[in-house]
């Protein structure tokens, strides 16, 4: 069981918050053991909104598979740096000595500075605030124009809506990319990717739209890559002609059925080569009777 405890300082904004928190959330409701917890320094949080939230005060007992989170808050200059007592960075800084995973939305990335957390990392944050994080931290790496970055452990993300692909990409990173899809169709948002970075699967790369058809396509390849799937078996499980489904499915992935299902195929199997495989075992592992099909698709991507 993971644990995801949210640091709320006072005047936090609500989707920064509640953002992350709806993707653990629903990756329980799918069966995946995640526990949250909300915590502060009063047992009353003001929010950049208006809405008081209430938080426990006491920290739960943490290992390293859980995750803490700290959400942004409405800041900008100097004088709207929140002081973060001396027992929450120490909080921040053992979980993450310990081998436990921080994560920043928004201005929460000064907090993870104050803690020593961004020095000599890769960071981010909102735009609005880049500058003024590179001042009060000199020793961080700024990145910018990115949704989010991860360096060791230390996630931190833009701002707002990207604390929602913040807690994606680490559903993807610990259950797979089809999860985290999975998760992203529930919530009705798109799976993105990381700034100018390449996207890691093809499951997400290719899930950033609303068709619910396709997707439901898309779940069943996803399950059974490795497996014969003809095009009227696809059809028929999620009720349409094979000429819509490949109309739809191409409009919104760019890709027949059949080239996603080979994408994911060879995608598994350079995984397997980059581990050691010969190319007839990984073909054979990925459902290609002939290895020589496996090359040929490799050929055409180098």
């Amino acid at each position: 069981m993971s644990h995801i405890v949210f640091f709320l300082v006072p005047g936090v904004h609500l989707l920064d918050l509640a953002g992350p928190a709806q993707v653990f959330s629903t990756a329980a409701d799918f069966g995946h053991p995640y526990v949250l917890s909300y915590i502060a320094e009063q047992p009353q949080v003001s929010t950049a909104q208006g809405l008081p939230l209430v938080a426990r005060l006491d920290w739960p007992e943490l290992g390293p598979e859980d995750l803490i989170v700290v959400p942004g808050w409405r800041t900008g200059t100097r004088a709207d740096a929140r002081a973060i007592g001396a027992a929450s960075l120490h909080v921040l800084r053992d979980h993450h000595a310990r081998g436990g995973t921080v994560a920043s939305v928004c201005a929460g990335a000064d907090a993870l500075g104050q803690a020593g957390l961004l020095d000599g990392r890769r960071c981010t944050t909102h735009h609005d605030m880049q500058d003024e994080l590179a001042l009060r931290h000199p020793r961080a790496v700024i990145v910018r124009d990115v949704l989010f970055t991860a360096d060791d452990r230390v996630i931190t993300s833009a701002g707002i809506a990207s604390g929602i692909d913040l807690a994606l990409h680490l559903v993807a990173t610990r259950h797979g990319p089809a999860v985290a899809a999975q998760v992203a169709r529930d919530m009705v948002v798109y799976a993105r990717r990381n700034g100018h970075e390449p996207q890691s699967s093809a499951m997400l790369r290719h899930r950033s739209h609303l068709d619910d058809i396709v997707h439901r396509a898309q779940d069943l390849i996803d399950a059974r890559f490795d497996e014969s799937l003809p095009l009227p078996t696809l059809a028929s499980a999620v009720g349409v002609s094979e000429r819509t489904l490949t109309r739809l499915f191409s409009r919104a992935t760019g890709l027949t059925p059949l080239r996603y299902q080979h994408t994911l195929r060879l995608e598994r199997a350079q995984h397997f080569i980059d581990h050691g495989a010969t190319i007839g075992a990984a073909a054979r592992s990925v459902g290609f009777e002939d290895p020589r099909m496996l090359r040929r698709l490799r050929a055409r991507t180098a």
